[in-house]
């Protein structure tokens, strides 16, 4: 229905109440009022019964058209949407707007037409349930002035001293070179600076390519201004180059390619010519061949459309939350101290106990031996020095057996699904657990090994024939006394000993992130002791080092009694243990071998491979497998996590490549597929579906697992965040297509009359019973930098959007290589996107139905979104990314979970 309204001064056309005519040639009702936009002075028409549409007189009329849309989707009352001072400012701004005629004899009416809109929304409350449907949350220079920010948020904030100071250092003889334009305001990108400059010059007329200092300031005034006008006014000078007024499709084109270019987004530059030509559709239906100022500004506000469904925020409830969230400091320090302490425990409980009961028994075990040895003979000759060796070699033993513990997975895994130790043993921080073992057994070794080698042997070498005789049956008498320092180094406890410091300094050296991760630069020779494959085959020596270690443990000076000598002891169980988790890996993968289904090779250097299914194999979303490819190397398994979810009939991973191993695979599978044919997957290198008639030789590949994984608790929550930057969204897009499939499973249950589709319980008179599912509600943010990582799981964002009509996961994508929404550089891609989403149903940054945001997400107002919308609910964070993200998310996490009704509990993945 299309309502129509033309103001009038305070009289109205006859006929129905409130001057409402109805036109009898059309079903859908038209309502009219008019007016001629004069000042108040202007003569009134005499004939008041007559429309003054058809009035003789050559006064001018504004037309305000609304349209009420069945297809609306934001929902949301006009009624005062414009009050006094809005309309004040909007017809200060339309002053200077041209063309200036007609500008001033709209803003000489403007207030008059907001009364008069107030006026008629009022008199048609009696169809407020219509007027409901409109998409218009405010005037269009309201929702324009919120929407258009323009300039590089840096020009606005840094302020004129700064810009002055610099002006001072870049200026030859009183006079700014447009080269430098861009560096005095603090803009880095010279290309779009000099647009810039070349924009604000045409208007004023400067033709020398150079400015003054007044000019520079003039500039600045005009860059910083936050009103509507003059940012729409630089905006329509950087695309009118000619400065003829309009801009032409290929001016359009131009600056589309500009914005790109600037964002870094290349597949809008690929098609720039058709983004124009939609523009050009939108705003010139006239086929002119141009657009001019008022067209310009209908682009400019068509600011995206939120569903309603997606914010329910309360207002007054979220500005309760952020009054509580304003961080405010404890005055007395001993009341602040007690504070963190008691929130720390509080956050860090299931560590804490396990590192106090491994203290403690570290602690036990080297008193126990300390004080032993304090009561033996041998402490006589060589002091202190014995006690804190065998006190140290104690805890050694320990430590070597339990280290083996937090790295057998299937161990770990089983009891993290089958039982319910979960709730007080903290499963996710098996591998940090693992390291401070290792930081334990570095101390012990470096105790054990300086008390023995500086203290203990020079003082038995030392010792005089009496104070020795007690010990001569443990060293031997006469020719078999120790006489020098090479006699204990060559005898079996010395070697060893000093080996397994070697081998154990090696493979520490190499488990560090900065060789591991291959931040060290080494010369080309030296190259291969960094990486993945120095840190995999170097641990991988502790297998010679147990060896010795049982070699060192029964060779023994002081003890000569076997169930004196309690290395193996200590050994026993663990290495058991592990063994026979190695050797089921083994056998495991000898029958996992998996036909591959599928094959992609994806922008940013990620490669897909979907693989049959191996019978028996069961997961669940967030956990992880080894892959080995015998092609690239027989000997190499690495962890990827899964993508696939467990109602899939294959199972998926996707690989990034980031060293060696993953190089050489991506190389490998590239030859052997087949460029895209379809047009739409531009922005895909390679892919092949193994469905055809080409079907080439793949290379065999073998997997191992799964194993579990932090993000495998997602089932615990009723609400869940989740939070992936770049790859590290492989373990989350598992859980989407886990909720997504029991969202199905469910819609299907309910058609057949297994689930009661009133409150989703479960008919107990049907046999086919399922379990039911927790998750009612997922948030999912991606952050990638790069816009080819969209096409990695387009299909899912794709199916989620087609077919989550509860909207139960709300997804977000970000996309960090774009300028954050308001800057200038940004701006034509934002309207672009909205105007091609509108029309198409597709974002033109990501190419799926999903809208990227632009640039990072405010993770403080996410947090707050989720906690307003789910009072008094537990919700489950799972991060998968760079650590560099990990303390602010634990951080947010904890301070909601403290001064909201909202739980946050958070979950971090091993990356």
């Amino acid at each position: 229905m299309r309502k129509a309204m033309e103001i009038q001064d305070n009289n109205y056309e006859s006929g129905s109440e409130g001057g409402g005519s109805v036109n009898s040639q059309t079903s859908q009702p038209r309502v009219t009022f008019s007016g001629p936009l004069k000042s108040s002075s202007t003569k009134r028409s005499q004939k008041p019964n007559t429309s003054a549409r058809f009035r003789d007189d050559m006064n001018e009329y504004v037309e305000i058209t609304l349209d009420v849309r069945d297809d609306a989707v934001s929902v949301q009352d006009i009624r005062g949407a414009v009050d006094e001072q809005e309309a004040a400012l909007l017809t200060s701004q339309l002053e200077r707007q041209r063309p200036q005629k007609l500008t001033s004899q709209l803003s000489a009416k403007l207030k008059q037409v907001s009364r008069e809109l107030k006026r008629v929304t009022s008199m048609d409350n009696r169809r407020g349930s219509e007027f409901k449907r409109l998409d218009r949350s405010k005037t269009t220079a309201a929702r324009a002035l919120r929407g258009l920010e323009f300039i590089n948020r840096n020009v606005g904030t840094e302020g004129w001293t700064e810009v002055e100071k610099r002006w001072e250092k870049l200026a030859v003889d009183g006079l700014l070179l447009r080269s430098r334009f861009g560096q005095c305001i603090g803009m880095n990108e010279k290309e779009f600076a000099g647009e810039l400059f070349d924009a604000l010059a045409r208007r004023r007329g400067i033709v020398t390519g150079t400015i003054t200092k007044t000019q520079l300031r003039d500039f600045w005034e005009q860059l910083s201004d936050q009103s509507f006008d003059a940012r729409i006014q630089t905006f329509f000078d950087m695309v009118d180059k000619d400065a003829d007024g309009r801009i032409t499709e290929e001016e359009v084109k131009e600056i589309i390619l500009l914005s790109a270019s600037a964002n870094k987004l290349k597949t809008i530059q690929d098609h720039a010519e058709e983004y124009a030509a939609l523009i050009m559709e939108d705003l010139d239906p006239d086929g002119l061949g141009y657009i001019e100022l008022h067209n310009l500004e209908m682009l400019l506000v068509q600011a995206p459309t939120h569903s309603s469904n997606t914010v329910t925020e309360s207002r007054k409830l979220s500005q309760m939350l952020s009054q509580k969230l304003v961080p405010t400091k404890e005055p007395n320090p001993v009341k602040r101290t007690v504070k963190r302490f008691t929130y720390f425990v509080q956050d860090n409980w299931k560590r804490i106990w396990v590192i106090l009961l491994w203290l403690v028994i570290c602690i036990g075990l080297f008193l126990w031996k300390f004080f032993q040895y304090k009561n033996r003979y041998v402490f006589h000759v060589m002091g202190y020095c014995v006690t804190f060796a065998k006190g140290a070699a104690e805890t050694l033993k320990f430590n070597m057996a339990i280290i083996l513990l937090p790295v057998c997975r299937n161990t770990i895994t089983w009891l993290r699904s089958r039982t319910k130790l979960g709730m007080a043993v903290p499963f996710d921080d098996n591998i940090n657990f693992h390291k401070v073992i290792a930081l334990g057994i570095g101390v012990g070794v470096a105790i054990h090994a300086l008390c023995h080698l500086t203290c203990d042997f020079p003082r038995l070498l030392h010792a005089s024939d009496a104070a020795y005789e007690p010990l001569g049956k443990y060293f031997g008498y006469g020719d078999k006394k120790p006489n020098n320092y090479w006699w204990f180094v060559k005898g079996k406890e010395g070697w060893s000993g000093i080996i397994m410091v070697v081998l154990m300094t090696i493979a520490f050296t190499l488990a560090q992130p900065w060789f591991r991760r291959n931040r060290v630069k080494l010369p080309k020779a030296l190259k291969r002791l960094t990486g993945f494959n120095a840190f995999w085959y170097s641990h991988h020596l502790f297998v010679i080092v147990y060896a010795l270690l049982l070699v060192h443990g029964w060779f023994l000076y002081l003890s000569k009694d076997w169930y004196k000598k309690t290395t193996w002891m200590y050994l026993a169980v663990p290495v058991l243990i592990y063994a026979s988790e190695r050797l089921l890996r083994a056998f495991r993968s000898g029958y996992k071998t998996v036909q591959i289904q599928k094959v992609a090779v994806y922008p940013g250097n990620v490669l897909s491979l979907q693989m049959t299914k191996p019978q028996g194999f069961k997961y669940t979303s967030g956990q992880y497998i080894f892959v080995n490819c015998a092609d690239v190397s027989p000997f190499e398994w690495h962890p990827f996590s899964l993508t696939s979810a467990p109602g899939d009939d294959y199972v998926s991973v996707h690989i990034r490549t980031l060293g060696d191993w993953t190089s050489q695979l991506r190389s490998l599978f590239s030859k052997l597929c087949q460029p895209p044919t379809n047009s739409n997957q531009s922005g895909l290198l390679r892919a092949d579906i193994v469905t055809g008639s080409y079907i080439p030789r793949m290379p065999r590949l073998k997997i191992d697992g799964p194993y579990g994984a932090p993000a495998q608790d997602y089932k615990k929550y009723d609400v869940l965040l989740l939070v992936g930057l770049g790859i590290g969204a492989t373990p989350l897009i598992s859980i989407v297509k886990d909720v997504m499939y029991h969202i199905k499973q469910q819609k299907e249950d309910m058609e057949n009359g297994i689930v009661d589709a009133n409150n989703g319980a479960t008919n107990g008179n049907n046999s086919n019973k399922r379990k039911p599912f927790a998750v009612k509600r997922a948030y999912f943010y991606w952050v990638t930098r790069e816009q080819g990582s969209f096409e990695w799981f387009r299909s899912v964002m794709n199916e989620v959007a087609e077919n989550d009509h509860d909207h139960v996961i709300e997804l977000h994508n970000y996309c960090t290589s774009v300028y954050e929404e308001g800057d200038a550089r940004s701006a034509l891609i934002a309207m672009l996107q909205s105007l091609h989403h509108a029309k198409n149903g597709m974002d033109i940054v990501s190419g799926t139905r999903v809208k990227t945001h632009f640039a990072r997400p405010n993770w403080r107002a996410v947090f707050k979104h989720v906690a307003v919308n789910h009072t008094d609910k537990r919700v489950g964070v799972f991060y998968c990314g760079a650590p560099g993200l990990t303390q602010s998310l634990r951080h947010l996490s904890q301070d909601f979970s403290r001064k909201t009704s909202t739980k946050f509990d958070f979950h971090k993945e091993n990356f």
